[in-house]
This record gives structure tokens, C-alpha cells and sequence, in this order.
């Protein structure tokens, strides 16, 4: 299979020999921009999210539901696991010139709201949400997630620490030991050398690794 938990807020799963659809479901629940889901798994947008001079309130906004930050998945669990922004904002037509509607010409995007940021587990035979971690603030998460088959989860708190949650299934994680090394750059890595497996990390021009015991 491949699965892809996309910016426009909905998760996909296909065949990745012949590229059949298998599953379409929604992963951030202020996802607004689509109507409906066709018969092929195709989002069907809703034209009434268009930009309008009265303004059109809409999620995800331009930086997506989730962006160039690593997802991961686990075999152990059987979930996929991505950070999701839910913001909405809104969309104004600021001219009808077709000369200057190139692009986001014509338009103006003003964030009024957040939900925050949030861990979503998501159940790749179903679709459905197994659990949501939600962050202080709205950063967390923002640079990636890494799972290991010792049932860890690795994400950056975005508030300078580095931290790893225990995962049990479908229950919402515990956090069970955190690093505070400053601003984290990159997603985390994991390799083994001479029999101890390593985490490594990125924060503040400096590279950080821990090793598991």
C-alpha cells in the first residue's frame, strides 16, 4: 500500500502496484474546503469556500493541515502517525480584474483561528481517528514524527525539548522522557551502530544523538 495523510486535511490509501483507491477519510476535523468524497475517493469541493469579497471562512489555510514535516507509521500498531495544523482563515476577493487573478493575485488570506497542533493517530484500514495528542501552543510537531519498533514515538514539543511518548495501541500516548535542546531544525533519525541504536537530532546548529537503552 501507499499512504499519504495530505495538506487538504484527508488521508489516502492505494494499491501501490496498480494505484487502485482502497480509503479516503478526513484526519483534521476543521477540514471545510471539500463537500464530499466521490465514489473513486476524489474530494469534491465545496464552491462556496471560494474567495469572496464578503470573505469565506476555510481550513486548512495556506500551509495546509500538514506540510513538509515527516509522517510516520508503525507495523507494531498498525496506526499512521502526522502532525496536523488546524487553522482557519479567511479568504477575500480583493479584485474581479482577470488580468491580476494569476496565482494568489486578486485574493487575501487573514487567519482568525486555530485549534492548535496535534499528533493524530490514524487506523490505515479504517480511516478513522484512533487518538489525537494535542500540543501547547501551536508549534508542536512541526518538525516530524519518527516511530521505532520498541514502540516509541518521537516528536519535537515545540518548545525546545525533544520527546518521546510510549505507544500502546490505540490509547493516547504517555510521555516518558524529553530532551530540552533548543529550537529542533529536523524531523528525528534513527540508525544502529555496533549494536546500540541511536536517535539523532537537529537543533540550534548543533547535532544531537541519544542513545536507547
Amino acid at each position: 500500500m501507499a499512504m499519504q495523510a495530505a495538506r487538504n486535511g484527508y488521508f489516502y490509501v492505494l494499491d501501490r502496484v496498480t494505484g487502485e483507491h482502497l480509503l479516503t477519510s478526513k484526519y483534521a476535523d476543521a477540514a471545510n474546503w471539500a463537500q464530499e468524497i466521490n465514489p473513486k475517493g476524489q474530494l469534491v469541493r465545496n464552491p462556496e469556500k471560494d474567495n469572496t469579497v464578503a470573505g469565506s471562512l476555510v481550513s486548512p489555510d495556506n500551509g495546509g493541515a500538514t506540510n513538509w514535516f515527516p509522517p510516520s507509521f508503525s507495523p507494531q500498531t498498525g496506526l499512521f502517525y502526522v502532525v496536523t495544523r488546524e487553522i482557519y482563515s479567511m479568504y477575500y476577493l480583493t479584485t474581479k480584474d482577470p488580468r491580476t487573478m494569476v496565482g494568489l493575485g486578486g485574493s487575501e488570506q487573514d487567519n482568525v483561528g486555530s485549534l492548535g497542533t496535534s499528533i493524530v493517530a490514524i487506523d490505515y484500514q479504517t480511516g478513522k481517528i484512533a487518538w489525537k495528542y494535542r500540543f501547547e501552543g501551536n508549534g508542536g510537531g512541526a518538525t516530524g514524527l519518527l516511530t521505532t519498533a520498541g514502540s516509541l514515538l518521537f516528536a519535537n514539543d515545540g518548545a525546545g525539548s525533544l520527546v518521546a511518548f510510549g505507544l500502546a495501541g490505540n490509547k493516547r500516548p504517555v510521555p516518558l522522557w524529553h530532551a530540552g535542546i533548543g529550537s529542533i531544525d529536523n524531523a528525528p533519525e534513527t540508525y544502529t551502530l555496533g549494536g546500540r541504536q541511536y536517535v539523532l537530532v537537529a537543533a540550534e546548529g548543533s547535532v544531537y544523538a541519544f542513545y536507547l537503552q
